[in-house]
């Protein structure tokens, strides 16, 4: 069959579908297309219960609070991407965390030598897990929900679950905190750095060959490997680049809570998996990206916010969260049927 044949073909059978599939076929290439409808659809609902959710400060809190969801919720993309799930990220947080602070306030280590010391040691256990899937071929979700418990406890056992406040550390770690104006809205230097991670990885993610592998990997690990993809070498590598995003995460977090505590992000793990989902990377692995994940992120804060100057009780909040979810993940199979 020529090529000229085929063509015609494929323009017939797309002319055939039905609007329904059309949507399906739309969204199984631009999987961010949902998260940005409901995305829009929250803000104007919102705002119409409470205009206050559309004034600037609203919307500058809205920012600087899922800041460090949103950094988390990149590592969080790369691992769920090839198929895998990390469910360490916010004990890693916390451990990178509590050695920065303890570092510069505790044992005299200059603030930008505390920094670089804590973000190596997230990346060590970005290593870590990346080893135990690939070497010693241990499922992520049974690695990382060993390691959630071995880094928690360290960073308990490391700190003696104490709190450290920012008036006890160097300037250079209390600056993602800075505020500034940009118009009529408050940002945040935290913000300025995960917008910046976001186009760093997200070029890295779209551009380069290895993230073209991190697709392949997630889509077909052994297809991947027949075709002369270094599988395991690409997901170790998912896995140690994902640790040094958590040690970003962690320096963002001291300057947005001002303050340095064990118990600083309770609910990390959940929220970046939820982000990452709603923003419509499959957890089957092989699709999506990190447009989606910040939308996803921003879209978990809306609801948080919009619904707190509803005036609706926190239960509410955390059920219409868990009702997002799985809409997002029967979307998500809904779209996997696609048929080309």
């Amino acid at each position: 069959m020529s090529s000229s044949t085929s063509a015609a073909a494929a323009e017939f059978a797309r002319r055939r579908q039905s609007p329904v599939q059309k949507i399906q076929h739309l969204l199984h290439g631009h999987p961010w297309l949902s998260p940005l409808f409901l995305l829009v659809l929250t803000f104007v609902i919102f705002s119409i219960l409470n205009p206050r959710f559309a004034s600037p400060n609203a919307q500058s809190l809205l920012l600087q609070q899922v800041a460090v969801v949103a950094c988390l919720a990149i590592g969080q993309t790369l691992v769920i991407l090839t198929a895998g799930i990390d469910l360490s990220v916010g004990a890693i947080t916390i451990l990178a965390m509590m050695v920065m602070a303890s570092l510069a306030a505790d044992q005299g280590v200059p603030g930008l030598l505390a920094i670089l010391i804590g973000i190596a040691l997230a990346v060590g256990a970005g290593f870590l897990n990346g080893f135990l899937v690939t070497r010693v071929g241990l499922p992520p979700f049974i690695v990382t929900l060993g390691t959630l418990s071995i880094f928690t406890a360290i960073a308990l056992l490391y700190s003696g679950g104490s709190s450290i406040q920012n008036n006890r550390l160097p300037d250079i770690i209390n600056v993602t905190g800075e505020s500034f104006s940009v118009g009529p809205f408050r940002v945040t230097v935290g913000v300025l750095m995960v917008l910046a991670l976001y186009c760093i990885v997200g070029f890295a993610l779209t551009q380069t060959a290895w993230g073209r592998h991190i697709f392949a990997v997630g889509d077909d690990a052994e297809s991947a490997r027949l075709s002369g993809v270094a599988s395991k070498r690409i997901l170790l590598s998912v896995y140690t680049v994902a640790g040094l995003i958590y040690g970003f995460a962690a320096w963002i977090q001291i300057g947005r809570a001002g303050s340095a505590t064990a118990n600083g992000i309770p609910d990390a793990n959940l929220d970046s998996i939820t982000a990452v989902v709603i923003g419509g990377t499959s957890l089957f692995g092989g699709r999506g990206g990190l447009i989606g994940s910040l939308l996803g992120a921003l879209i978990v804060g809306s609801f948080t916010l919009g619904l707190s100057l509803a005036g609706v009780d926190q239960q509410w909040r955390l059920f219409a969260i868990g009702v997002l979810v799985i809409v997002a993940v029967s979307v998500d199979q809904w779209i996997r049927k696609v048929k080309a």
